[in-house]
């Protein structure tokens, strides 16, 4: 076959496209190549150009095919460079035209990037303490410390708060007014129980964000019945946060160093003064802040306690960048872990999480466009020619024709198909129906067993012809992997060897033609996030293929998640893409409540889900409706036009399609019902 490319890099991204493009084509330009190339060729081509991409990469490869037609095939790095069909633009401006900030449905997002460096300048104040600081020390004993350090750093940002209002504090903040160490630490009184309710709404948020950054809130002596689960709101003591306080091995001398604070707290350097007072600047001119900064409104909230943990993860493996130190303020933060020597002062890391905090909220509304993706696919596309598959062409008519609605209301589909006539497959095309073709498709596939899991992503990587990087399986066993696929490649060596006399010199190109769709590879690699990725290879996976098919377990610690490292991926991966679960009925009951909270959380971020059995019960279908409804609301009160819409909701079996509008299970059940008996 014969293939264009066309690179549109630039600055240092430039020089080494062309190195590597030159290995393979011929320029026809500075920035034009051409060359006949096989397929495997061209994969290896894209492996490498993905491989050494940059912030400023973009590459876009063309099929040349039949009478000169030029068809767009893949995309490497910045796809902005070019439109749907490869075209790049004759002249462009900086200005902002067509006011698209204005249109960014996300009204909620610089609330959610000030929470979030809010927090990240108080998070760890507590580990100033005398025992944290001993601890760090390279031939230290210290194991751990009564009180956590965030249990330490609420306390303190209660104390710092001590009783003012939001906008009191804020300026006070702003404007350098800051209380002395002698003063704060004075306040200070782990044993204490807090109320998060005698603090104001956006002191609320703060707070929460720094005691639940590295755990969530868990009452650990186990005495707290379900029917008291909100108690934490009128009270929590230090049994929610750990029970190192309950120690035996801890004596008097560690309970008093605990509290000494020699170096005294962040508030003593000058470069944490100088970020609180930008950021704090900042909230202060943001007239909506408190509009969303409030416990109750919990989109924002777990989107800025995910760019605080994400920050607090990333610049905790970044080098020291002693333009954030302080020369007179000498706690420190933590240790390499290769050297055990000091790494991050204290007051420099409590700066450089806060930045990042904040310049990775603010980045959140554009994180979908730059994650890889899949569009102009045409097996998803094609129409079926065997009778017993044909409703899956109704099942993606439908999914298109709602596709605008559901992106503006969401969608909860049910796939009832009979076992057999193609659920699998019919998902994948419902799913690329729903999809927005600027975006590309991007959806995660849950389930509960690892060999049904192992199977639906080989057929669906079969059947499309995709990539091993287009679909991302997860198990979870390797011992399960290996015995799968020794099996299928025994089953394709015999059929290599009847096929091995009746191949063609034409078959690459054969091979190609079925192969043919749109990858944009994006961005990750080189966004902020990429820091995060680079050493996390099966998390890189889950978190940037197109597709991803895995057993529900690692999906679920988006909202069953204690430890904040837990969190990050599912919830990355659920708010860049939507969600087929698959046979939900094989679950038990105990599980009902944990899967009723992983589809809230997919309502919550923004999610569209499928339902997928021939055997699913109504109270299931009813319940699991009404957790993605909760949490669409949740998505709706911060988004958009910020009023409720009905949920687009659309049902799909063998025997026809049906698609509605449901403001209430009410009128869900209702439509179900209509379904099923017609």
């Amino acid at each position: 076959m014969n293939i264009l490319l066309i690179s549109e890099c630039n600055k240092q991204a430039l020089p080494e496209t062309r190195r590597i493009l030159d290995q393979f084509a011929e320029r026809k330009g500075s920035r034009t190549w051409q060359t006949p190339i096989t397929f495997e060729g061209l994969k290896t081509l894209r492996m490498l150009l993905k491989k050494t991409a940059r912030r400023n990469t973009a590459v876009a490869c063309y099929w040349i095919h039949g009478k000169n037609q030029t068809e767009l095939l893949w995309i490497v790095g910045n796809r902005r460079k070019f439109n749907e069909q490869g075209t790049v633009p004759t002249n462009i401006t900086e200005r902002d035209i067509l006011r698209t900030q204005d249109e960014n449905g996300m009204n909620s997002i610089q609330s959610v990037a000030l929470l979030a460096a809010l927090a990240g300048l108080f998070h760890d104040f507590g580990k100033a303490n005398q025992l944290f600081q001993n601890k760090l020390k390279p031939k230290s004993k210290v194991r751990f410390e009564p009180y956590r350090h965030e249990w330490l750093s609420l306390w303190l940002f209660v104390a710092f708060v001590n009783q003012r209002c939001d906008s009191e504090w804020l300026d006070d903040l702003a404007q350098s007014r800051l209380p002395n160490d002698t003063e704060l630490l004075a306040q200070l009184d782990p044993e204490r129980t807090f109320i998060i309710e005698d603090l104001p709404p956006i002191a609320q948020c703060v707070a929460w964000l720094i005691v639940s950054h590295h755990r969530l809130p868990k009452h650990l002596l186990g005495n707290v019945q379900l029917e008291n689960i909100d108690v934490w709101r009128q009270g929590m003591d230090a049994a929610w946060n750990a029970l190192n306080h309950k120690s035996e091995t801890l004596g008097e001398k560690e309970f008093k160093q605990n509290i000494q604070f020699p170096f005294g707290t962040p508030l003593a350097s000058a470069t944490w003064r100088h970020k609180a007072k930008e950021i704090a600047k900042r909230a202060n001119q943001l007239p909506n802040f408190t509009e969303y900064a409030q416990l109750e409104k919990a989109f924002p909230l777990h989107l800025a306690r995910m760019a605080l943990m994400l920050a607090d993860h990333t610049y905790s493996a970044d080098v020291a960048h002693e333009n954030w130190q302080d020369l007179n303020y000498q706690a420190n933060a933590n240790t390499d872990r290769k050297t055990g020597k000091i790494k991050q002062k204290l007051d420099e890391h409590c700066i450089g999480v806060a930045h990042n905090a904040y310049i990775l909220a603010r980045t959140l509304p554009r994180l979908r466009s730059v994650m890889p993706a899949i569009t102009q696919h045409k097996g998803f596309k094609r129409r079926c020619k065997n009778a017993k598959f044909r409703w899956q062409d109704k099942a993606y008519d439908c999914a298109y024709a709602i596709a605008e609605l559901s992106e503006q209301h969401g969608f909860f589909g049910v796939n009832m198909a009979s076992t057999g006539k193609g659920k699998t497959f019919a998902n994948a095309r419902i799913m690329y129906g729903l999809s927005n073709p600027k975006l590309g498709c991007r959806f995660s596939v849950a389930l509960g067993l690892r060999t049904l899991t192992l199977q639906t992503g080989d057929a669906l990587q079969q059947r499309l012809c995709l990539d091993s990087d287009d679909v991302a399986v997860h198990i979870g066993s390797q011992a399960v992997h290996d015995l799968f696929y020794r099996d299928k490649k025994a089953q394709q060596a015999a059929l290599d060897n009847h096929e091995a006399a009746v191949r063609t010199g034409s078959e690459s190109e054969l091979l190609f033609s079925e192969h043919n769709y749109v990858r944009y590879d994006g961005e990750v690699d080189n966004h902020y996030l990429q820091r995060w990725l680079k050493e996390k290879g099966a998390i890189h996976k889950l978190v940037s293929a197109p597709i991803s098919v895995s057993t529900i377990d690692h999906l679920m610690p988006a909202s069953e998640g204690i430890t904040g490292g837990q969190q990050i991926a599912p919830m990355m991966r659920l708010l860049t893409s939507d969600l087929v679960l698959d046979e939900p009925d094989d679950f038990s009951l105990d599980d009902d409540p944990a899967l009723g909270r992983l589809v809230y959380f997919a309502g919550l971020l923004g999610s569209r889900v499928l339902l997928s059995s021939a055997t699913l019960p109504p109270a299931l279908v009813n319940h699991l409706f009404a957790c993605y409804q909760a949490g669409r609301a949740q998505y709706n009160q911060v988004t958009g036009q910020q009023h409720q819409k009905p949920v687009c909701c659309a049902w799909f079996d063998e025997f026809g399609v049906q698609s509605n509008q449901a403001d209430g299970i009410a009128q869900f059940n209702q439509y179900h019902q209509m379904f099923t008996q017609s």
